[in-house]
């Protein structure tokens, strides 16, 4: 929306001066500041205006030089003060748009917008109740940390380690002293240590070289 051409193109009411005699006859050029505080309109008139000009679309950026809701040009949008806010007037958000517009409504009039007589906008009325200190749309929020809590699986409680089965002595008719061997006590008794092991074996268990004193066994 370009000031003196396109849209927003009526020229700035604040560019026009009136001279007056200064002392000594010296020529004074004062602005005719023709924007008054009531040059302002509603949030809903403003919205009408927008769904005319972009279709309600606050973020709209169509490669035509013009942004966001209301159209802006880079140009208008910095004589409206816009750029406080954002570059762009669509990476503004759209309360910061309409604060901008009516500083360009009290600067240019309703006419700066072809949309005007479509969204009813006119040059009197409340100022539009709006919050442009928030975050312009550029502005991307911090990701949220999930402070919920975590509910924690507990753990798989361990098994208790099982006590190893007790071999049991035996009850045979034999009792192993300290330096026995099978082939010892099988040669003794008139038979062979594989007859003994066999016999004995729920005593000895897998190793035939390992038996204990004590062990009953039954030769």
């Amino acid at each position: 929306m370009l000031i003196n051409k396109g849209k927003h193109r009526r020229p700035s009411k604040a560019v026009r001066v009136a001279t007056l005699a200064g002392v000594a006859g010296a020529a004074v050029a004062v602005p005719l500041m023709g924007a008054t505080s009531a040059s302002a309109a509603s949030v809903a008139t403003w919205d009408k205006v927008a769904q005319c000009e972009s279709g309600g679309n606050w973020s709209i950026n169509t490669g035509n030089g013009y942004y966001g809701g209301l159209q802006f040009s880079n140009s208008s949008w910095a004589a409206a003060g816009g750029t406080q806010y954002a570059p762009r007037a669509d990476l503004a958000t759209k309360d910061q748009q309409i604060a901008a517009a009516e500083k360009l409504l009290a600067i240019q009039g309703p006419g700066a917008w072809s949309c005007a007589a479509a969204g009813g906008l006119t040059a009197g009325g409340p100022a539009a109740d709006v919050n442009p200190s928030g975050s312009s749309a550029q502005t991307k929020s911090a990701p949220q940390k999930n402070t919920a809590a975590v509910k924690k699986t507990p753990a798989p409680a361990q098994e208790k380690a099982q006590p190893a089965a007790k071999k049991s002595n035996g009850h045979g008719n034999y009792t192993v002293k300290a330096g026995d061997t099978l082939a010892k006590i099988a040669k003794a008794h008139g038979t062979n240590w594989k007859s003994v092991y066999a016999a004995n074996k729920s005593v000895i268990g897998g190793n035939p070289n390992l038996i204990l004193p004590g062990q009953k066994l039954s030769i």
